[in-house]
């Protein structure tokens, strides 16, 4: 979501920066007649009951929902149990991505950065800032979602965030991002819907193993890094500067049909591509080596991990049936979640729109004799052996609940890696 789901980019041209007003966006595409003409994000794992992977992207729900065919809605609600990249549902997760974030205590942005990023960052804050009023829409304000406020939950403690989450939190700064804010993106949805239905649920990863990946690049690489971000918003806010894809463009593709591993890689990795062929022979090495690193720790390693605990998952509980929803760009290109399972022997088929979905059934009752007398009982539904697994919330984190999906709304915006 970086999901959690959170972190997902493309690994070529594409830069997800664009503003309403510096682009007018692709025209959306219309939704087709027959639901075998939709896009499908479904593959079935063949087994007995089957399980699922289903791809996400990034972007508020009401954006895509209606192009997600029937049987993919089908395969989440009969399934038992569903798996997100993390727990979307636990306040952890927001405490633990916030904690990640953060320089050592005691230090500032200020006291790492060279003087002159710093004093553009801070330029261009104080413009976003100013800038917002204007982008927030009347639909926003009737929720109670304000300017001032939307800008502190989003960027309040930006001078004690560590470089490389400032320079996400900067590409997602933008008027056609700011626009979306209050609706739940995709996967944080399937997550409340999951809840609702009281379906149990659970994660691959760690946050800890989603952010400190972030936090592994050098520091010569950061400011590398942030320097470029700074100067794209600067030039796109001075109208010289056109951005080629945008958000808008990765829903059309999403809701039209187009399986570019290319967009949807970018939409996993959740980090923008420097590379630039204006770029000085030394800047555009700098630039090589952070696609390179991005690519192996965000996409390629982390698919690895979430293959592995896949397969353990369906081992170990072979009765039921799992939906598993990912970053789509997870099932993309090459060393995906899919071809780990593939070499461990299952079978992977593409699933698509209009295609009969299998019931999954419960598991069948437990025959036991005690004392010479036969009882009859259900197979029992939970499971315990994920931590993150969990069926009830509890009654504290529904006091919090409303503010704590809206907080997390917001930071797998501003992240976009899920």
């Amino acid at each position: 979501m970086a999901h959690p789901g959170w972190l997902c980019l493309l690994q070529g041209s594409l830069l997800l920066l664009a503003t309403a007003r510096q682009s007018r966006g692709p025209p959306a595409c219309p939704l087709p007649a027959k639901q075998s003409e939709l896009n499908s994000f479904l593959w079935t794992i063949k087994r007995d009951p089957p399980s699922y992977f289903f791809g996400t992207i990034h972007v508020p729900y009401t954006r895509v929902w209606d192009f997600i065919p029937e049987n993919s809605k089908k395969a989440f609600q009969q399934s038992h149990i569903v798996y997100f990249e993390l727990d979307l549902t636990d306040p952890y997760t927001i405490s633990a991505l916030t904690s990640c974030q953060l320089l050592p205590q005691g230090e500032n942005l200020q006291d790492v950065l060279p003087r002159d990023i710093y004093r553009r960052l801070k330029r261009h804050l104080e413009y976003v800032k100013l800038m917002m009023p204007s982008w927030m829409t009347p639909d926003q304000r009737g929720k109670g979602l304000y300017a001032d406020y939307l800008f502190n939950a989003i960027a309040g403690n930006w001078e004690r965030k560590r470089p490389v989450w400032v320079m996400l939190m900067v590409n997602s700064l933008t008027e056609v991002d700011i626009k979306s804010r209050g609706v739940p993106v995709l996967d944080l949805y399937l997550a409340q819907e999951a809840e609702r239905l009281r379906k149990q649920t659970g994660a691959v990863e760690k946050v800890e193993e989603q952010c400190h990946p972030l936090n592994g690049l050098n520091f010569s690489q950061v400011v590398f890094a942030l320097n470029q971000t700074l100067l794209q918003q600067e030039s796109l806010r001075a109208g010289s500067f056109q951005i080629p894809y945008t958000t808008e463009d990765l829903i059309k593709h999403y809701n039209c049909g187009d399986l570019s591993s290319i967009i949807f890689s970018h939409d996993t990795s959740q980090v923008p591509n420097f590379i630039n062929a204006t770029l000085p022979a030394h800047e555009r090495m700098t630039a090589q080596e952070i696609d390179r690193y991005f690519r192996q720790e965000l996409i390629y390693k982390r698919n690895q991990r979430m293959g592995r605990r896949v397969k353990d998952l369906l081992e170990e509980y072979p009765d039921k049936s799992f939906f598993f929803a990912f970053g789509a760009g997870h099932f993309m290109g090459n060393n995906t979640v899919i071809d780990v399972l593939r070499r461990e022997g299952y079978e992977v088929e593409h699933t698509p729109a209009g295609q009969a979905i299998n019931n999954a059934t419960d598991p069948p009752p437990r025959i036991r004799i005690i004392n010479g007398y036969i009882t009859v009982e259900p197979q029992p539904r939970g499971h315990g052996r994920s931590s993150h697994a969990h069926t009830d919330t509890g009654s504290a984190h529904q006091l919090s609940h409303s503010l704590f999906l809206l907080l997390l709304t917001l930071t797998l915006q501003t992240t976009r890696l899920h």
